[in-house]
């Protein structure tokens, strides 16, 4: 059974800075995509940022030069740091993950960036921004 388990969160001042945990198991797959999406109050959910099994990496406009996404393979852990945080990066950030992803389809963006296609999904942890 595949289980993502997300750590990191928590209460932080404007400009400053976060790193979120996905620790995954059960997860054997050798071709796959992980990713963080969020949702804010009242707000859909969104694709932040993913990281595919070849090392690609995407983010969303708005974090594009704040966050960085990385992966630890010897710890089955997939990590986002987080910098220059901004009140309106507030939300329960969700780690998820696909496996043997479609190579022409978009995860984390354009028709992805609600999440509908990715398979496995851990419980969230909590970013807030304080200005």
């Amino acid at each position: 059974e595949v289980q993502l388990v997300e750590s990191g969160g928590g209460l932080v001042q404007a400009g400053g800075s976060l790193r979120l945990s996905c620790a995954a198991s059960g997860f054997t797959f050798d071709d796959y995509i992980i990713g963080w999406f969020r949702q804010a109050p009242g707000k859909e959910l969104e694709g932040v940022s993913c990281i595919s099994s070849s090392d690609g990496r995407t983010y969303e406009d708005s974090v594009k030069g704040r966050f960085t996404i990385s992966s630890d393979n010897a710890k089955n852990t997939v990590y986002l740091q987080m910098d220059s945080l901004k009140p309106e990066d507030t939300a329960v950030y969700y780690c998820a993950a696909v496996s043997r992803p479609d190579p022409t389809y978009d995860y984390c963006s354009g028709n992805g960036r609600r999440g509908y296609a990715m398979d496995y999904w851990g419980q969230g942890t909590q970013v807030t921004v304080s200005s």
